[in-house]
């Protein structure tokens, strides 16, 4: 069953679906906060894996982050990471108030962008007792050096040069300034960004996922404080929880989890889905079913009720 929830993150509503089991246990119930991928919405792949995972008996709530979706804020299309960070532990502290709930038994999978996030969030917020994540990336590392780690440092300083005149521009009155996220066809989305730009394009700009609310333009106020953030810094204060990195084999971007992984301390795993890109895992079942599969057992084995 889905249900329409609004909870706050600092001073803003956010939007969210709750996903609760058909079947009644009788009691409160382990539950998972599913974040979504950068310029995605509740209604993509964090609501794919929370729908999967309350068929497996949990309970899970995916949302949209702060300006973003259908949650409160503006300027639209603000991509910050603190208060994407702070809008995962706003999540754990709404499900801690249902009463279908274990606060005790509250995990975390972040997918994509909100893989980054999820770390430190459960890092420094003791009542997430797992953490999961997905095709994990940590936002800041991409906008740097690019999805597969090779961008020309010129890139970001070329940025940042936009970024600065924009917060001039918006200081003289002309409003929020933004730049799109994908172009306009496929042929340039694979010119510009290869199969891995290609695929993001497929999957947000096409009948394969495509969604209205889903974000097409971020503010350049997003890149200055993004380049600067760091979601692997403090991934060694997960411990001793358990934490669980899921990454395709063939994803362009799996050196960001493995750096994470190496970075975090035991208990920790880094579990690969064979053939599977880094999009492929938002959505395709022959890549879903596996991770889904996994998760189940990780999250069902940490998240038990204590003997």
């Amino acid at each position: 069953m889905k249900t329409d929830v609004t909870f706050p993150s600092t001073d803003l509503k956010l939007a969210g679906h709750l996903y609760t089991p058909d079947s009644d246990t009788g009691g409160p119930r382990p539950a998972i906060v599913v974040g979504h991928p950068g310029s995605g919405v509740k209604e993509q792949a964090a609501g794919l894996y929370a729908r999967c995972l309350a068929e497996h008996g949990f309970i899970a709530l995916a949302f949209d982050a702060a300006y973003q979706g259908e949650s409160e804020g503006t300027p639209r299309g603000l991509e910050d990471p603190a208060h994407r960070v702070e809008d995962v532990k706003a999540a754990v502290s709404f499900l801690t108030t249902r009463d279908e709930v274990d606060p005790d038994r509250i995990g975390a999978l972040g997918i994509c962008a909100s893989g980054g996030y999820v770390l430190p969030a459960t890092a420094t917020d003791h009542r997430i007792k797992a953490a999961a994540t997905i095709s994990a990336v940590d936002i800041a590392r991409q906008f740097r050096l690019g999805a597969d780690g090779t961008q020309d440092p010129a890139v970001i300083q070329g940025m940042l040069d936009a970024a600065a005149a924009a917060r001039t521009a918006e200081a003289h009155g002309k409003g929020a300034q933004s730049f799109k996220l994908f172009p306009d066809t496929a042929e340039q989305a694979r010119a510009l960004g290869g199969q891995h730009g290609f695929e993001g394009f497929e999957y947000y700009r096409t009948d394969r996922a495509r969604h209205p609310r889903s974000a097409e333009f971020l503010t350049w106020s997003s890149v200055d404080r993004l380049v600067s953030f760091d979601a692997f810094r403090f991934v060694d204060l997960i411990a001793p929880r358990p934490l669980l990195l899921i990454v395709g084999s063939e994803a362009v971007t799996s050196w960001m989890a493995v750096e994470a992984f190496q970075n975090a301390r035991s208990p920790k795993e880094l579990h690969w889905i064979d053939g599977a890109s880094h999009v492929d895992l938002y959505d395709k079942e022959q890549y879903v079913g596996p991770a889904v599969s996994k998760l189940t057992d990780f999250f069902g084995t940490h998240l038990s009720e204590p003997e």
